[in-house]
């Protein structure tokens, strides 16, 4: 099998994974415009944004060479249940001769998600693929800690650059990990190389935190959502997401209650808006925006892909939440019209109103 899979954040957790299962990975490209012009030409205009993107990138990786997709299924009653069914569709009709091996939450279909498992299994022994899961579990949980750093202390770096020239290297280091020991070392040297990195002071009561929250993929993949992350660092924003990929594992695929606890907290605090899973990520984008106002965040950035009916659905809520809690919260869509001018004269507008509410409350004490 030359295996691919969605780009989505880093890719390399996924491409570790196969490699170490000892098959021939083809890593596909970081969505480009080129990406994204394959998905819009080939998909149904109705589609949503990512998948799209998705399939443009699958048409890249098989350009060079890819037979086989491993992705995940979709969550709740939502079109991303479809993806693969739909994209795997698309790919015969353009005659491309693809295998498409799709992971769902285990407790949806338990035998089919170990017919799967037995295919990436391979020639290897349980033993082999329990030690493989395990290192590559603890290689998402160690970026995703590191990143969460990068996105906090990049705001005040006194030489614009330096955070993102270094999480480029330090993931390249973790490209090279064999084992959970490797992870370990690793970690540890990328902490001390970003605790090494000269930051500017800033007093606390005029530090901005901001959450983003929305659509997984549109959250995630910098490449399509106008790398919001550095944007707001740039303007000097602490930024922290509400889906990381080690949190993703933990609530679907680890079958034990104690890692899905963060998760039911999350959906529970949606629940005065939301009521039931609706599909997509509406409800934890909700119950996520209330999580970051109550830990302090100054304001929240919501991303949809553009016809994403669960996160309409969210955004009709967010507007009562704005009026309830008088909470800044700013909404994007996210497609292939999205135009970055726009969006950052959106984000200075959204930061001054910030700034401003801060202010006021300083001058009121």
């Amino acid at each position: 099998m030359k295996i691919t899979f969605p780009y989505m954040g880093s890719p390399y957790m996924y491409e570790k994974l196969f490699t170490l299962l000892g098959h021939e990975v083809i890593t596909p490209p970081k969505p480009s415009q080129k990406t994204v012009d394959y998905g819009v030409k080939y998909s149904p205009e109705f589609a949503c944004f990512p998948l799209k993107v998705i399939l443009g990138t699958y048409l890249e990786a098989l350009e060079l060479g890819a037979d086989t997709i491993v992705t995940s299924g979709g969550n709740g009653p939502c079109r991303a249940g479809y993806y693969g069914e739909a994209q795997k569709k698309i790919l015969q009709n353009m005659g491309y001769d693809v295998e498409f091996i799709i992971f769902d939450e285990p407790k949806r279909d338990l035998k089919t998600f170990l017919e799967n498992v037995k295919k990436i299994k391979g020639n290897n022994s349980w033993r082999q693929v329990i030690k493989t899961v395990k290192t590559v579990y603890d290689m998402a949980k160690s970026m995703d800690k590191v990143e969460k750093i990068v996105e906090c202390k990049r705001a005040y770096e006194c030489n614009k650059g330096e955070f993102t020239k270094a999480w480029h290297e330090i993931t390249e280091e973790y490209r090279r990990i064999e084992s959970s020991e490797d992870v370990k070392k690793i970690e540890r040297k990328a902490i001390e190389r970003l605790n090494s990195i000269k930051i500017c002071e800033v007093p606390e009561e005029e530090k901005i935190r901001i959450g983003i929250v929305g659509e997984i993929y549109v959250v995630m993949e910098p490449s399509i959502n106008g790398n919001i992350e550095e944007v707001l660092n740039a303007y000097g924003a602490e930024v922290e997401r509400s889906h990381y990929i080690s949190e993703w594992i933990d609530f679907n695929l680890i079958p034990l209650p104690s890692y899905k606890e963060k998760e039911h907290q999350i959906l529970k605090k949606g629940e005065k808006y939301i009521e039931i899973i609706i599909g997509g990520h509406a409800k934890q984008s909700v119950g996520a925006i209330i999580d970051f106002m109550e830990r302090g965040f100054d304001g929240v950035v919501h991303l949809k892909p553009f016809g994403c009916l669960p996160e309409l659905v969210s955004q009709s809520v967010i507007d009562k939440i704005m009026r309830e809690y008088d909470y800044p919260i700013l909404s994007l869509s996210v497609d292939e019209q999205m135009a970055i001018a726009n969006v950052l004269t959106r984000i200075e507008a959204f930061l001054d109103v910030i700034k401003q509410k801060k202010h006021r409350k300083r001058i009121a004490r």
